[in-house]
């Protein structure tokens, strides 16, 4: 009997079959290393193993060289969508990709995720990389607009559609922010506290940009100094800074804290930051230098650390507009499918935006760990 066996045994199909059970679960990822290492084949069989169980459905490539067991059985094609992240050096991006990561799994999609980690260069490999891979569709998320034209004729030459986001990149469609009517939002609420709280007296506006995101993310902050013109008309207007905190936290840091140290003492100052992690920055460098007292900020984006901030007593952070990172997943991925589907789809697919302050924060995130705990 054993021999009967031997003898119609398909030797390539058992040794893949020993690959695909070195995944002991759909959650764990495996690199090419892993496998050779846990199969003892050698590292060209296994290459070539992994990519053939990935074309019938069996595993999902989840980076250049990583790997991870799929349970369903496919029986056509998955629909396979590049998602180029912007990286995870704030809670909102973080926020992001998990939740397109959910989505596609909730759709069936294969996702391929790549980490541009705020790196105009690396975005570049990475959109060469997706069209190497020949995906359905690219979701790209990155904020460095003069890669954009580039990165968008890598896409274009391949003809494979794609969905910018936060920045646009030419014959897109973007997904994100209405920039200036999120900046305007913070803008008036911002002149509102100011005439209840200071009488109306501004000395300086300081405006914390991230230059690299070219002139949309720009009228994010035109829309905040908007809003405040039409909040404090007819009152003397402030002194107004520009300073480049690239929306990063440790870089507006630095640079609100070498504005502190020009300040006269008792000036009233209110900081306008293009996102979160710029504003949780100046809250940092006000706090150390005993100015949160008299100094306010106001924020984008809405997402969790800036709600944390929020909730604290006596914060200078009055308010952020969010933009709801948690739904970017689940309305990429419809938008990604209605394209492939050829359904008619917008230029522009708008996120909501909903003013946070520290009255309602509670109300609108109430699921939040901190809102539950007061609850």
């Amino acid at each position: 009997m054993s021999e009967r066996r031997n003898r119609y045994t398909i030797q390539a199909v058992a040794r893949a079959l020993t690959v695909l059970r070195c995944f002991d679960s759909p959650r764990q990822v495996l690199a090419l290393k892993d496998v050779v290492q846990r199969t003892g084949f050698s590292k060209p069989f296994c290459f070539r193993a992994l990519q053939t169980l990935c074309e019938c459905g069996l595993l999902q490539k989840v980076a250049p060289n990583a790997y991870r067991r799929v349970d369903e059985f496919w029986r056509g094609p998955r629909t396979r969508i590049g998602y180029a992240s912007i990286g995870d050096r704030t809670s909102f991006a973080r926020e992001v990709d998990r939740s397109v990561a959910l989505a596609a799994e909730r759709h069936g999609v294969q996702l391929i995720s790549l980490d541009n980690g705020y790196d105009p260069q690396r975005a570049l490999k990475n959109a060469d990389y997706l069209v190497r891979e020949q995906v359905d569709l690219v979701i790209e998320f990155q904020t460095h607009a003069a890669v954009a034209p580039q990165i968008a004729a890598k896409y274009l030459a391949a003809r494979i559609p794609f969905i910018a986001v936060d920045v646009p990149h030419p014959g897109g469609v973007y997904f994100g922010a209405d920039n200036y009517n999120a900046g305007r939002l913070a803008g008036r609420y911002l002149g509102k506290w100011i005439l209840h709280y200071w009488n109306g007296e501004l000395d300086q506006l300081l405006l914390l940009e991230i230059r690299r995101a070219g002139q949309l993310a720009q009228m994010r902050l035109q829309g905040v100094i908007d809003g405040l013109r039409e909040m404090l008309r007819g009152r003397p207007w402030p002194a107004v800074m520009r300073l480049d905190g690239d929306g990063l936290f440790g870089t507006s840091l630095e640079v609100v804290r070498g504005y502190l140290r020009n300040l006269p003492s008792g000036a009233r100052v209110a900081v306008a930051a293009a996102n979160d992690a710029s504003a949780l920055g100046a809250v940092r460098a006000l706090e150390e230098a005993g100015r949160a007292g008299e100094c306010v900020v106001t924020g984008q984006n809405g997402e969790p650390d800036a709600r944390l901030v929020l909730r604290e007593r006596n914060t200078p952070l009055i308010c952020t507009v969010a933009y709801f990172p948690e739904e970017y997943g689940p309305a990429l991925i419809r938008l990604a499918l209605d394209i492939l589907a050829g359904r008619p789809v917008p230029p522009a697919a708008f996120v909501r935006h909903v003013l946070l302050t520290p009255a309602n924060v509670d109300r609108i995130y109430a699921n939040d760990p901190a809102a539950l705990a007061t609850a």
